[in-house]
């Protein structure tokens, strides 16, 4: 790609057609000029012969044999006329001047060489006018033979039609760019209308995530440069939906299959009696029953659309979340506190999920807060739910990789494989709602779920 080049399609088409329709401008304005021009030159041309042809035809010979001319009044008038500053001088055969006007352009008419039967232009100034003539000399057949006319005008008529001329090119100049302005507009409408095909595309391919892996291009009504490049991108997802598939399916066999035998180590190791060893044996069991649990959701959540569609209330599922797993965190020498708000809070939403997303915050909270300190679980009337501990709270950098699955900082000894923050924000995307961590007024860390509230009916 060149440097400074715009990446974008559609720029990159209008600046194309702006340079064709600019070239395109320039070249028909130069073409009119031209012609206008020539043309001007040309019925100029053609009116000083018709006039030496004009002047021809009041040629007569006299008794003597010798040639004169008899102009009518209106000729006269345009000739002897100091206004009309048209000059001619009519030459015979041998070479005299017949007639001219004025007498000083015949004097220099008569030091010329006889003219031929194809007009030769000249340029002359005569004595103390302030303008200059120019004309034609031409041979034009007459009545007393073959004669040479030279007729001529003055600049100053010249100045004024190629004055009307230049008005007509100058107007001609800005109607042609109006034009072509317009015809560009039309163009870049056209252009953004027949890519706006593509920017759907573009748009869906952009909403494809891990949840949402069957969807698929539309590949109809597609420019035929871009339709290869959307069935490439349609069989890509299928080879990636078909590795998802069968990433999903081998964590969920892989954890089903595992449940069963942790039970039984679980159930022996209850009825066994030992030190501290089987203790901590006691304990790595729980925490491996713990990621079976969660790799088993994580499954489930990636397989199955969950139904969303009820209605809840918050302040109960909260409530409920708190006292099924107060026992837990009160043998981890914790306290939990429940504060619901003053007002149902009803959302759309599958209680089960959300009861599950809560206790995952209220776990990760016990798990970083000091022994003996309180975790508070608030609901609010906006539709939010909070759980606020003492712990060393999150650093900023970190406040969106958390939610990554399997991530865990550097350096951190806490249980976990880093899945329960993840299960969060996969629940709070399917109810379309968020997840978000900020410092706690009091030190440590808030988890805010935000729930979008569910229109009452009347």
């Amino acid at each position: 790609m060149i440097r400074g080049w715009p990446r974008s399609l559609q720029l990159r088409l209008a600046l194309r057609v702006a340079a064709v329709y600019i070239v395109a401008t320039v070249i028909v304005i130069a073409f009119l000029m031209s012609r206008a021009f020539d043309t001007a030159r040309s019925l100029g041309d053609r009116e000083l012969v018709g006039r030496a042809n004009d002047i021809a035809r009041y040629v007569s010979v006299e008794a003597n044999g010798l040639p004169r001319i008899d102009l009518p009044p209106y000729m006269s008038e345009i000739y002897t006329s100091r206004l009309g500053g048209d000059i001619f001088a009519i030459r015979g055969a041998d070479g005299r001047i017949i007639a001219s006007a004025p007498q000083e352009f015949g004097d220099l008419v008569a030091t010329w060489p006889r003219a031929a039967a194809e007009p030769v232009h000249f340029s002359v100034r005569l004595g103390a006018a302030p303008n200059g003539y120019d004309g034609l000399s031409i041979r034009v057949e007459t009545i007393g033979g073959p004669m040479s006319v030279s007729v001529g005008r003055s600049n100053v008529n010249a100045a004024a039609a190629y004055s009307l001329l230049r008005k007509f090119i100058h107007d001609t100049m800005w109607a042609v760019s109006f034009l072509v302005l317009a015809a560009l507009a039309f163009g870049v409408l056209a252009i953004r209308s027949g890519l706006k095909s593509v920017r759907v595309v573009s748009e869906m391919a952009a909403s494809i995530a891990p949840h949402t892996m069957s969807v698929r291009l539309p590949d109809k009504g597609l420019p035929s440069e871009i339709a290869p490049l959307v069935s490439a991108v349609n069989r890509a997802l299928d080879r990636v939906e078909q590795g998802f598939s069968m990433q999903r399916q081998f964590t969920a066999n892989a954890a089903h299959e595992l449940r069963t035998p942790l039970a039984i180590i679980t159930a022996a190791l209850d009825e066994m009696e030992g030190d501290e060893r089987l203790a901590e044996l006691k304990a790595d069991v729980a925490r491996m029953n713990r990621l079976v649990e969660q790799l088993l959701r994580v499954a489930r959540l990636d397989a199955v659309v969950l139904d969303v569609t009820a209605t809840v209330d918050l302040n109960e599922v909260a409530s409920g979340a708190v006292a099924s797993i107060a026992p837990w965190v009160l043998t981890r020498e914790r306290m939990i506190a429940f504060k619901r708000s003053d007002i149902p809070v009803h959302s759309k939403g599958n209680a089960h999920a959300i009861a599950d997303a809560i206790r995952n915050l209220i776990e990760n909270a016990v798990v970083h807060s000091p022994g003996r300190t309180e975790v508070l679980v608030r609901v609010c009337p906006e539709g939010a739910v909070s759980v606020t501990d003492r712990g060393p709270g999150v650093p900023a950098a970190d406040r969106e990789r958390i939610f990554d699955r399997f991530w865990r900082r550097r350096g951190t000894q806490f249980e976990g494989a880093g899945l329960g923050l993840a299960i969060v924000r996969e629940t709070m995307r399917a109810h379309g709602g968020t997840v978000s961590v900020a410092d706690a007024p009091s030190g440590g860390a808030i988890f805010t779920l935000r729930f979008p509230l569910a229109r009452s009916e009347a």
